[in-house]
């Protein structure tokens, strides 16, 4: 059986319709990449309209500032995609007069584009001969060929990298590109797999191996980082206390609450809990517990506890990082998820 040919009959009789199919404009492609890293399409697909709307060109997202562009991004997480998507628009504008590159070698030196990106760009606007490589690859490659070098892995990336590399040669990169990548997302998923349907069933390594369950291999990832934020939610006269979080940590440039970190939950260790929020203030509040949240990220597991200042001082300035908001100007500024869900259901009922 002949590979290439078999996954690009699929395609073309299976694709989906998609707005950045339909153009080989890079910074449409760009943006489709972008927003698409680590997110399903059907998440992904109301953000593409709604940069799109706010920024038709490179130019209107360069002239953005990063307050609007980490609103647009609101929801998707790793918010460093969305500044580093405002630096390599301004890069664009000053290194490349406004023309966003097609080729990879110029591609790959733009903050936030890595292989992949830079592969599908160059591929999809110019039809560079660059094999793309996101899990949906790694997994028919995997299956197929059977593979059993762990995708995640110095080595892994190397013979897959080599084995794409070698298959994209002689096609046409655009539309095999793109039919490998729907292939992996709709025909050879993760779980349950159409096998049954599949035009490359029958030289299958996986399927006629009995293992397309144990096909791609990873290695293990380390155990999750565990922290405990207490946020504390001061209102006065229709407005709400609010800071914007500093770098070196998680949600840079994002807004949350006045926030004290504890080794546990607030109950199991009172004393740590309760110095540091004196600290905080400069004085013991009154605190009424509102409501516990667990939040998830790729690497750490945040317990979250909210509480409601009974007692807040109104002109409360220890620090210029805290702001009295407005609660429409604090729907409007960006947010982490867990605050931003907060706002909207939680903080009218004060």
């Amino acid at each position: 059986m002949n590979f290439q040919p078999e996954i690009i009959a699929w395609y073309l009789n299976n694709k989906r319709e998609l707005p950045w199919r339909n153009t080989s404009d890079a910074y449409i492609i760009w943006l489709s990449e972008i927003i698409l890293q680590q997110t399903r399409v059907e998440q992904g697909l109301p953000y593409f309209n709604r940069f799109l709307a706010a920024f038709p060109t490179v130019q209107d997202f360069a002239a953005a500032t990063e307050s609007e562009v980490l609103k647009l991004w609101e929801g998707l997480g790793y918010y460093s995609r969305g500044r580093n998507m405002l630096h390599t628009a301004r890069a664009v504008m000053e290194l490349h007069g406004g023309i966003f590159p097609t080729a990879y070698d110029t591609l790959i030196q733009l903050k936030g584009i890595g292989d992949y990106t830079a592969a599908a760009i160059s591929s999809f606007a110019a039809n560079e001969s660059r094999a793309v490589l996101d899990g949906n690859v790694f997994r028919v490659l995997a299956r197929y060929y059977g593979m059993d070098t762990p995708i995640n892995s110095p080595a892994g990336k190397k013979v897959f990298s080599a084995l794409a590399d070698e298959l994209v040669q002689g096609q046409d990169a655009s539309i095999y590109n793109q039919a490998i990548m729907e292939f992996g997302a709709l025909q050879c998923k993760p779980k349950s797999p159409l096998c049954e349907s599949c035009p490359l069933r029958p030289d299958c390594f996986a399927y006629n191996h009995q293992q397309v369950h144990l096909l791609p291999m990873k290695l293990k990832p380390g155990a999750k980082r565990v922290r405990h934020f207490n946020y504390f939610v001061a209102e006065h006269n229709g407005q709400v206390l609010m800071k914007q979080r500093a770098a070196g940590d998680i949600w840079q440039q994002l807004y949350d609450f006045p926030l004290v970190e504890t080794s546990a939950e607030h109950y199991a260790v009172p004393e740590e809990f309760a110095q540091k929020t004196a600290e905080l203030f400069g004085f013991s509040p009154l605190l009424r517990p509102m409501i516990n949240k667990k939040h998830v990220l790729t690497h750490q597991i945040i317990y979250v506890q909210f509480f409601a200042l009974d007692n807040n001082i109104p002109n409360f300035n220890s620090t210029a990082s805290f702001k009295w908001l407005s609660r429409a100007a604090a729907m409007e500024v960006p947010k982490p998820n867990v605050i931003n869900d907060f706002v909207k259901f939680y903080l009218t009922k004060l």
